[in-house]
């Protein structure tokens, strides 16, 4: 059976034996390279690749100085790893509803659920499909809140002809773990318009400390530098950043594949009366980290995409199931979309 998801290794790792022997394993030579990679990518200069997704979340929380019962909001229908990060830090997620077609935050919903102690909203891109990025970024000027592109599923996918990360959005986050692309094993990266912003988050990221100048001219720790900063130590290593510079290396190749098996995927379904294809926001183009379709009967047509070798799946459960977020809202939207919602694969190993 051809799977949902398969973790992209480059077949050559020249360099890989090296890094292992050379004596430096943290972020060094190829964290600085798979930065300057991203950030050429991405055409932004404030960019700060990190550890893991999950540090990546922590990382610009802290950022934001969102603290203990500080509020936000959130989309229930994404991934578990963009709302958990909220429950362990005590902050109360406010639900707001999404739009059946597309499975992104819906911008009328999200508009009535801003109150005065609102402090961000975090936009999830539903497996890769770009959602209302222009009414929610305009949303977060009018009420002077910070907008968060939740881009975990979404490297690659396009709004406007640009890729998420080169927007005018207050911050990006991006995922690089076992499932995404590119693929670190454990990775992620956060995105900053506002260099202030970014220059405290690089301190963040390690231990609040200002490397320029933490050493003396011999190298030993400077007593006259404060650390004033709660940070942690989440800076990417150099295994995991030399896999992911090579792969950002051979990124328009695989997207390419994958946009050519969304082709194929549409040619597929296009006589079929019982398949909706999940239209994307008609300014965007997914990444197709997966293909959407919508099904009135979802588990009879998982089951019969599995039967011709597919592995058919709802991906995500909506998080607002789940009792760690403290607010079982029903939600119209949510429901709709979750009833009929289908992944199929479509990245290059198709």
């Amino acid at each position: 059976m051809i799977s949902l998801y398969k973790p992209y290794i480059p077949k050559k790792l020249p360099e890989l034996e090296n890094i292992l022997y050379s004596g430096n394993l943290a972020y060094g030579k190829w964290g600085k390279s798979f930065e300057n990679k991203l950030k050429k990518y991405l055409n932004n200069e404030n960019v700060l690749a990190i550890d893991s997704y999950n540090s990546a979340m922590l990382v610009l929380l802290s950022t934001l100085n969102l603290k203990y019962g500080d509020k936000i909001i959130a989309s229930p229908m994404s991934c578990l790893a963009s709302n958990q990060p909220f429950a362990t830090q005590g902050i109360k997620i406010i639900w707001a509803d999404i739009d059946p077609l597309t499975g992104t935050l819906n911008p009328e919903s999200v508009k009535s659920k801003i109150t005065k102690d609102v402090k961000a909203i975090f936009h999830n891109h539903h497996c890769g499909y770009v959602g209302y990025i222009d009414e929610i970024n305009n949303l977060g000027k009018e009420y002077g809140i910070p907008v968060v592109d939740d881009a975990i599923e979404a490297f690659g996918s396009k709004y406007d002809g640009k890729v998420l990360g080169s927007l005018n959005t207050d911050f990006t986050v991006f995922s690089f773990e076992t499932v995404r692309f590119p693929n670190c094993i454990n990775g992620g990266a956060i995105v900053f318009k506002d260099k202030e912003c970014f220059e405290k988050a690089k301190m963040i990221r390690d231990y609040g400390v200002d490397r320029s100048i933490f050493r003396d001219k011999i190298g030993e720790i400077n007593k006259d530098c404060d650390v004033s900063l709660a940070g942690y130590g989440v800076k990417p290593n150099e295994i995991n950043s030399y896999i992911g510079a090579v792969q950002l290396d051979k990124i328009d190749k695989i997207m390419n594949k994958q946009f050519s098996n969304a082709s194929k995927w549409i040619d597929f379904f296009k006589n079929n009366n019982n398949i909706n294809i999940l239209q994307p926001n008609e300014k965007a183009i997914p990444n197709y980290w997966i293909f959407g379709i919508l099904s009135e009967h979802k588990r009879k047509t998982i089951l019969e995409m599995r039967n011709e070798g597919y592995y058919a799946s709802g991906v995500h459960l909506n998080n607002n199931h789940y009792s760690v977020f403290n607010n079982n809202k029903k939600l119209s939207g949510v429901n709709d979309f979750y009833s009929k919602f289908i992944a199929l694969p479509c990245g290059w190993w198709v």
